[in-house]
């Protein structure tokens, strides 16, 4: 099975690593399309979003997010838990509430707030906030920068994964991974 059947600026589209009883396809025949990780994120209210604690435990909790410039964010405030998780380590996991169609965003979250951003993205995200939420959000915002996004609807002969360039010293330097994804 080829793991990278073709890549553009979304990075490079396949199939998730994972044991063959799963059932997923060899073949690019049924991949989705970008557009379905772009629009269905979009258009959900809330999300399930990921950190790890100081300790490395995991730390699950619902958010709600916009997408701007192509790119979801999400925010809160600073003593929540896992703002204060991502100030430790930005890894993190954004997941849409269904188990049916499903997108999985893992990556890094960057911080953006009046020190790290222009003052029109920020009045961008709000005003993003504003129409999806009815309230002005504020800072913190997190853009979530992703390195691996899975996503199906129709599982497993739509299971379709996309792995973006790592940053140097991001955390996630292992190119060699072959482990599995599920």
């Amino acid at each position: 099975m080829s793991q990278h059947d073709s890549a553009d600026d979304t990075g490079t589209r396949g199939r998730p690593h994972t044991e063959d009883s799963y059932g997923i396809p060899a073949s690019s025949q049924g991949l989705l399309p970008w557009g379905f990780v772009e629009e269905t994120l979009a258009a959900d209210r809330s999300y399930w979003v990921t950190t790890v604690r100081p300790d490395g435990q995991p730390h699950v909790r619902p958010t709600w997010g916009v997408c701007v410039d192509g790119t979801f964010h999400c925010g809160g405030g600073e003593k929540t838990r896992w703002v204060r998780n991502l100030a430790s380590d930005p890894a993190i996991v954004v997941h849409r509430e269904s188990a049916d169609e499903v997108v999985i965003v893992e990556g890094r979250a960057r911080r953006i707030d009046e020190e790290t951003a222009e003052a029109e993205l920020l009045e961008r995200l709000d005003a993003a906030y504003e129409r999806k939420y009815g309230v002005d959000h504020g800072t913190p915002f997190f853009a979530v920068e992703p390195s691996v996004v899975f996503a199906w609807r129709d599982y497993p002969d739509d299971a379709t994964r996309w792995e973006f360039e790592r940053a140097a010293g991001d955390g996630n330097e292992d190119e060699n991974d072959d482990t599995e994804d599920t």
